[in-house]
């Protein structure tokens, strides 16, 4: 178990108020930061989709997330996501949403009558960790290795479900990041874009982790190049590959600038984190 799981209770689903409105203000001001990098950019209002970070976040902070307008959610560690995931589902239930999968196996259509809220793990996922977050989340944003893939595609359908997947994309090189090697991206996407139980959504990136914004967007402008050669060879399995999950607190406004779909949020909503 993570250290700090012994001092938080993550299940914990009662904030006070003070914290209810530091959490609204927060996500007021990053949908208000996206829509004004979206216009800068010339880019159409509401094609960058907002997902809240929620590491160490318990579930009465998710849902005073949820409750001020985020429509996507996503954990870094297994362990939160079945610490979590029965309360989040109840409570989102409550407001007339649907969170994740459904505990029937099935995923949300697109045309059911609720609003479905997108669940995501967005860090690093271990082969003995698969079975905490199927059949919980929607999509596993951090495969990096066919032999990954197939592993989560295996269970996928063990369960009778299709899991999306994103493709993590070690644009800046740096060796403290998972990834791929960009050169090797495409016929990476092609080969798991062909494996049952999965759904190719797209790619995911980390920033460099440097001052230089003309270093950070050419990570960026290099992943959306990426995705558009892979649309252009229509390789079977790979049409669906059109999301870019890239730009995080610091870095959004130039991803959005550079073609981002989806910016993963988690200090600028809900605060510095007390724990690592």
């Amino acid at each position: 178990m993570t250290a700090y799981m012994d001092h938080k209770d993550l299940a914990n689903e009662t904030i006070d108020s003070a914290r209810v409105q530091q959490i609204t203000d927060g996500v007021r001001r990053v949908l208000d930061t996206i829509a004004q990098a979206e216009s800068d950019a010339g880019r159409d209002a509401g094609s960058v989709r907002l997902l809240a970070a929620t590491k160490t976040r318990d579930v009465g902070e998710i849902m005073a997330a949820i409750d001020a307008g985020v429509r996507m959610i996503g954990e870094n560690r297994p362990q939160e996501v079945a610490v979590k995931a029965a309360g989040l589902q109840r409570l989102c239930a409550q407001r007339g949403f649907t969170l994740g999968v459904q505990s029937d196996g099935s995923q949300t259509s697109a045309h059911a009558p609720r609003t479905h809220i997108p669940f995501h793990l967005i860090g690093q996922l271990q082969s003995n960790k698969i079975g905490k977050v199927l059949p919980v989340v929607d999509t596993i944003e951090s495969v990096d290795s066919i032999e990954q893939a197939e592993k989560i595609a295996r269970r996928a359908v063990m369960h009778g479900i299709t899991v999306g997947v994103l493709l993590e994309v070690n644009e800046s090189g740096e060796v403290s990041k998972s990834g791929c090697d960009p050169a090797h991206a495409i016929l990476l996407a092609q080969r798991i874009g062909s494996l049952d139980g999965l759904d190719l959504q797209g790619l995911m990136t980390i920033g460099a982790h440097v001052d230089d914004e003309k270093t950070i967007r050419r990570g960026f402008a290099h992943l959306r190049k990426t995705r558009d050669l892979i649309l252009a060879a229509a390789t079977p399995g790979t049409e669906h590959c059109c999301e870019l999950s890239m730009g995080m607190t610091h870095d959004m406004a130039l991803a959005i600038e550079e073609g981002s779909t989806i910016v993963r949020v988690g200090t600028a909503i809900f605060g510095e984190r007390a724990f690592i």
